[in-house]
């Protein structure tokens, strides 16, 4: 009887832990989030632009969004992290004649963010590879637009000159939802123009593929690795009007010759402004080609 009980109670333990465990997996099943729909306008026309510096596509620039700043470099932007930056910090860079970029992730939720359980778990996705605790969001969500307007609105309260919103290419990626490129359309001119219509700079960032029909909405480009993954050419139409290209490269062999003046050489006759960093932008490595 002890043995019969034994088994039972095993298989009732198996059982409820399948249970549980198709639960959990279904809280990231990827349906779309029905009944938070946004009706984001497909194409509305753009706000006014708001120029990032006035020295166009020569504006220099420094990217750290960990560690204690380094504020000493001297370059006309600095991209910082929007939740870790003090206010205080912001307003001393820009005492000492620095543009402010503020940094947030508009197409992931991370779990270390202090409006994390504002995101629902129908609108979080597969998790980023490589990056724990990050998962792709589901961008046709109203709740996942209005919380990057808060996101927004916190960077102007903070005194940021422009905002940089990241992972703005879901709909190419595994990102367990069926977003389009027309979804992913909407949403990044959605963002642009309420930047905008704060007075902030925006920057497109990491959306190579739709660069010549969005190029108009955002005022200045992010790019990760472009060089790397030979997608440098995609923000020639920010270089043709006259708008930065900021491009962070990370393999190590752009540490030494000849692969980093091939790059530098590369990115200046371009017009693009390519920095190497460590890859956690922390401040541990850093060249410049301008």
């Amino acid at each position: 009887m002890k043995k019969a009980l034994s088994l039972s109670l095993l298989a009732l333990i198996i059982l409820v832990s399948c249970s549980q465990e198709k639960k959990t997996s279904s809280s990231h099943s990827c349906r779309g989030p029905l009944a938070l729909a946004s009706n984001l306008p497909l194409a509305p026309g753009p706000m006014s632009a708001v120029p990032l510096h006035g020295n166009g596509v020569n504006t220099t620039w420094n990217w750290q969004l960990k560690e204690t700043l380094n504020s000493s470099y001297n370059v006309d932007v600095y991209d910082v992290d929007l939740f870790d930056t003090s206010s205080s910090t912001i307003a001393a860079l820009k005492a000492s004649g620095k543009t402010v970029v503020c940094y947030f992730s508009a197409g992931s939720s991370e779990e270390w963010r202090s409006d994390f359980n504002q995101f629902t778990s129908n609108e979080q996705g597969k998790a980023l590879d490589g990056w724990e605790g990050e998962r792709w969001l589901d961008v046709r969500s109203q709740n996942v637009f209005n919380i990057m307007k808060a996101r927004i609105d916190l960077a102007l309260a903070k005194g940021c000159d422009a905002v940089e919103p990241d992972n703005m290419d879901g709909y190419t990626q595994d990102s367990c939802f069926d977003l389009t490129a027309n979804h992913q359309l909407a949403y990044n001119r959605a963002i642009a123009n309420y930047a905008r219509s704060l007075g902030l700079s925006v920057a497109l960032k990491n959306d190579p593929d739709q660069v010549a029909i969005l190029e108009e909405y955002f005022d200045f480009a992010v790019t990760e690795e472009c060089y790397f993954y030979s997608e440098c050419e995609s923000y020639l139409p920010f270089i043709a009007a006259s708008k930065p290209v900021l491009n962070a490269e990370y393999a190590t062999k752009y540490r030494s010759n000849p692969q980093q003046s091939n790059l530098c050489n590369f990115s200046n006759n371009l017009g693009i402004q390519t920095i190497v960093f460590d890859i956690e932008l922390n401040d541990s490595y850093r060249f410049q080609c301008f």
